[in-house]
């Protein structure tokens, strides 16, 4: 359940929200469709791979795998704490998304979000570095919306960056191996650049 302070939080976050109508619409559409943007930044994550190192390419690889699995790990999580959506305590709260019967903690967005920036920060730290700040205004938008409470989010991010570390930890050698191997068979356009690609067959 949320403590006093994390519902206090919550609450002055959705007084500014009530008297920020400006934000609204922004805000909204960045909370529910804020996930394309991260999917975008995978696919950035694996171009710039492709001409870079067998382990850059394994980051890449497993940088979306990591979102998956970091959801799919805080789905029973979510269930077994079962913390009611912050509306449902505070009726008066402004909501701008459709109200979720779901349980509210860990967030699931964030949770995605803090798996896929680390999942690029191992690809590339600028990447990262971007992926960090959609990360961070995602966490922010479910909150501004009504959706969570501020500790939903950020359990939400140090989940998924956890699960992101493990699973490199896990998969790193292996998937590098595989990698290594791929880019000597017809399926090297797909992880290496068009000039390495030059160079193997010149």
């Amino acid at each position: 359940m949320a403590g006093d302070f994390d519902d206090d939080l919550f609450l002055r976050v959705n007084s500014f929200a009530q008297h920020s109508a400006w934000l609204h619409a922004p805000a909204t559409a960045y909370a529910k469709y804020g996930i394309l943007a991260f999917g975008v930044l995978l696919l950035v994550g694996w171009w710039i791979s492709r001409s870079r190192a067998d382990a850059t390419m394994a980051a890449a690889l497993i940088a979306p795998l990591s979102g998956v699995l970091a959801v799919a790990i805080n789905q029973p999580i979510v269930k077994r704490v079962a913390e009611a959506r912050p509306y449902t305590l505070h009726p008066q709260a402004l909501v701008l998304v459709t109200k979720s019967t779901d349980p509210s903690f860990p967030s699931d967005h964030a949770t995605m979000a803090g798996a896929v920036t680390v999942g690029l920060l191992l690809v590339s730290w600028r990447l990262g570095l971007v992926a960090a700040g959609f990360a961070v205004a995602m966490a922010l938008a479910r909150v501004y919306v009504g959706a969570h409470y501020p500790q939903d989010v950020v359990a939400g991010l140090a989940l998924g960056a956890t699960v992101a570390l493990v699973l490199w930890f896990v998969l790193r050698i292996p998937v590098t191996w595989v990698v290594r191997r791929l880019r000597d068979t017809s399926l090297r356009p797909l992880l290496a650049s068009a000039s390495q690609t030059a160079d193997v067959l010149t």
